[in-house]
């Protein structure tokens, strides 16, 4: 099978990251929750994951990183526990639906929420921001890069926005984090919410929220902490404020060494390599009779996805047989983000997405290349 699903999940993982897991699950025990070795040896991994992801996100400490199941328990987390009934929150229409709904429901109880609009290739218009700012706003929210067409966000430059206007800055980094550079005191992020299994390169069910120093966001789930037990409270300092209940430590032994791996190799290499390999896509997608893309490919640096329709068939259809006919495996239909396809058009069709990882090769393009001249020659 050839794979080009990453941004959904990246299906190869570093050796390392499968050697961790096995590891972790022959030897460690609950992390927190007693003196013995294996609780010891769990806690030391959990924290080796905590101090890995603080160096890659440039965190004040590793105190900063909580521990999520995926990035949208951690939207869902930053997102209910900043607003409040009466605040004004500000959105994009790029948004996947791990932060619209949360969003939605946040309306539905006496949030006001601005959605800022995107042109037809997926674009937004930075004077919207500012624009949309009121008195009552509390935060601006948005993600890094879109999962559907893989356009960037100027997240530094609405970081500098909301700070000068006192807001908080929530950022969603699924699509981005492992791939692209964040510096989250440089970027002025207060949150950053992130998933460990897409180009984190870590297993599934892990995730999780950098939180800056003094922001304060109220717990999405309280329960057991391991430490402070006779409080009726859930314990307020970070990263406990945020975990309640056994964490997932066997997947973030696995998530450790990914980010380690990433830390190792160079995000900068990573990115060069999967960049390279969707321009080589791209460039002759686009020039094919009856191939539709999606997106704003006029810059150097974009998310590796390249979104795209053949002819009037239905993005399932299209997706099913690349899969069927010649092993490809691809990602059809809404992605979680309908008003990107409000946006771009493509409400009724959706579209197939084709996103790429350092681990495909040359010769997995010039496949998926002549199978897509196959079908858009097909009547």
């Amino acid at each position: 099978m050839i794979y080009f699903d990453n941004a959904a999940t990246t299906l190869q993982k570093p050796p390392c990251v499968v050697q961790a897991i096995t590891a972790a699950l022959c030897s460690m025990g609950n992390p927190g929750r007693g003196s013995h070795l294996t609780a010891l040896d769990a806690s030391r991994t959990v924290f080796g994951t905590r101090r890995a992801l603080a160096e890659l996100f440039h965190a004040e400490s590793p105190d900063c990183i909580a521990f999520t199941a995926n990035s949208t328990q951690a939207l869902n987390t930053a997102i209910k526990g900043i607003l409040s009934p009466g605040d004004h929150v500000v959105t994009t229409a790029l948004e996947h639906n791990s932060v619209l709904r949360p969003l939605y429901e946040m309306e539905s109880r006496g949030v006001e929420l601005t959605i800022l609009p995107a042109d037809r290739q997926g674009r937004l218009h930075y004077k919207d921001f500012t624009a949309a700012i009121r008195g009552n706003t509390r935060a601006i929210v948005c993600t890094h890069g879109s999962n559907l067409t893989g356009n960037l966000v100027d997240i530094g430059r609405i970081g500098a926005l909301a700070r000068r206007r006192r807001l908080l800055f929530v950022v969603d980094a699924s699509q981005t984090a492992g791939v692209f550079p964040i510096d989250v005191q440089m970027m002025q992020i207060d949150i950053l919410c992130f998933t460990g299994h897409k180009s984190l390169l870590g297993p599934q069910g892990t995730g999780g929220l950098y939180v800056r120093p003094g922001v304060s966001v109220l717990p999405l789930i309280t329960g057991g902490s391991g430490v402070q037990s006779f409080l009726h409270q859930h314990p307020s300092r970070m990263p406990t404020a945020l975990e309640a209940g056994t964490l997932n430590a066997h997947g973030l032994a696995g998530l450790g060494a990914a980010v380690r791996y990433l830390l190792e190799t160079g995000v900068d290499t990573i990115r060069e390599r999967e960049l390279a390999l969707m321009r080589c896509f791209y460039e002759q997608v686009q020039r094919i009779p009856g191939i539709m893309v999606y997106g704003d490919f006029s810059p150097s640096q974009r998310c590796p996805i390249v979104a795209l329709n053949v002819r009037d068939y239905d993005s399932g259809v299209v997706s099913d047989t690349l899969a069927a006919r010649y092993g490809i495996a691809t990602r059809p239909g809404a992605h979680c983000a309908p008003l990107m396809h409000q946006a771009l058009g493509t409400v009724k069709q959706g579209a197939v997405r084709f996103s790429f990882c350092h681990y495909n090769t040359e010769e997995e393009i010039q496949t998926a290349v002549a199978a897509l001249r196959e079908l858009a020659k097909e009547e």
